[in-house]
């Protein structure tokens, strides 16, 4: 399975913020839409990537982050998958670099964002399409070899 084969699964939202965004709006478009990051886009280009553990530590930090925006506390130059990489790569990629929420471009195109939980969706579908063809080659093995 490909980074492609994930995000044809999960569908083509992408939930975004412009750099000027307030974190208290980016922080209510998280909770809305029942995500974990938020895609910093300036126009059509993506500049940033904006998560969770980004607000928290902005928290941390500053106490009362009313007047923050999106763009004081983003990650700039977020790591990027690529359409191509495996399902493999992708884990080993997120877990290296600790990232839950990985931005997947196509050249300078903003394919879509996979997140941890979507690699693990994955992974228990596909693994799960393995187990029902492995029962079915098992199943189907007695009858073949009482035929030789």
């Amino acid at each position: 399975m490909v980074i492609r084969d994930i995000l044809n699964m999960k569908g083509g939202t992408l939930y975004s913020i412009e750099p000027a965004g307030s974190l208290r709006n980016a922080v209510a478009l998280m909770v809305l839409h029942d995500v974990g990051s938020l895609v910093v886009m300036d126009g059509s280009r993506m500049v940033g990537m904006l998560t969770f553990r980004e607000v928290l530590k902005a928290l941390d930090a500053a106490g009362d982050v009313a007047a923050l925006a999106a763009r004081d506390i983003m990650v700039r130059d977020p790591l990027c998958g690529s359409p191509a990489d495996t399902i493999d790569e992708l884990r080993e990629m997120m877990t290296r670099h600790h990232v839950r929420y990985l931005p997947v471009k196509d050249g300078e195109t903003l394919l879509g964002v996979v997140s941890f939980h979507d690699v693990a969706k994955a992974v228990i579908k596909e693994t799960s399409m393995e187990n029902r063809l492995l029962r079915r080659y098992i199943e189907a093995a007695p009858a073949d070899l009482e035929k030789h």
